[in-house]
């Protein structure tokens, strides 16, 4: 059965999912990059990036579980890149350069139109201006059964937390303090919302927490 779901997402042990001041030097914010030290390492990450082997063991199980199924993604516009207001033009084209790791077609929140971007292995990003019910409807006609992952950053999970609209979240816990920057869930009432632990499994970098809802 298709599946709303975040994962592989990780927080600090204080709760942010991004650090302060996010720009093009820094686009998880600042310290930002500290959270993902479990992830960086895993065979999963290593060969998304061309980078040759990497490390198997809890955290590439979880990295690859992640990747499961997937039909399409939903990214806010901070999570396609810095540049904010309207387009200027069409130069940027993401972070990941001519091949991104996505591999399905990618709808991302903004509020400036802008044509769909088709890049190589099979990503498609769509720019969706009418909100956050509009871009899942169209993710799950994309993904034609598939699961839609929401994929962040912060504000845009929380949106969707809010509106009732995600089934399962894999949070991968860092055992890092970063004291400011982006909170999942301030303000958040997760067992009003219907959420669960079920299952929760620590590695040498990480803790990884599954909880879905009731």
């Amino acid at each position: 059965m298709s599946k709303v779901k975040v994962a592989a997402f990780t927080v600090s042990l204080d709760g942010f999912g991004a650090g302060p001041r996010q720009d093009l030097q820094n686009p998880l914010g600042v310290r930002g990059e500290e959270l993902h030290s479990w992830f960086v390492e895993t065979d999963v990450f290593k060969k998304m990036n061309e980078q040759g082997e990497g490390a198997h063991g809890i955290d590439n199980d979880f990295a690859a579980q992640s990747m499961d199924n997937l039909g399409a993604w939903i990214l806010g516009r901070n999570m396609f890149g810095p540049v904010r207001g309207p387009w200027k033009d069409e130069s940027w084209k993401g972070w990941w350069g001519d091949n991104p790791p996505y591999q399905t077609p990618v709808f991302v929140l903004t509020h400036h139109s802008r044509a769909p971007l088709t890049m190589e292995g099979g990503t498609t990003f769509y720019f969706v201006t009418d909100g956050i019910k509009s871009a899942l409807q169209k993710a799950k006609a994309a993904a034609k059964g598939k699961d839609v992952r929401i994929g962040g950053g912060v504000a845009t999970i929380r949106q969707y937390l809010t509106a009732g609209q995600i089934d399962e979240i894999h949070l991968a816990m860092s055992p890092i303090f970063l004291g400011e920057g982006e909170h999942l869930f301030s303000g958040l009432n997760l067992n009003a919302l219907g959420f669960t632990s079920i299952k929760t499994v620590a590695s040498e970098k990480a803790t990884h927490v599954l909880m879905k809802k009731r």
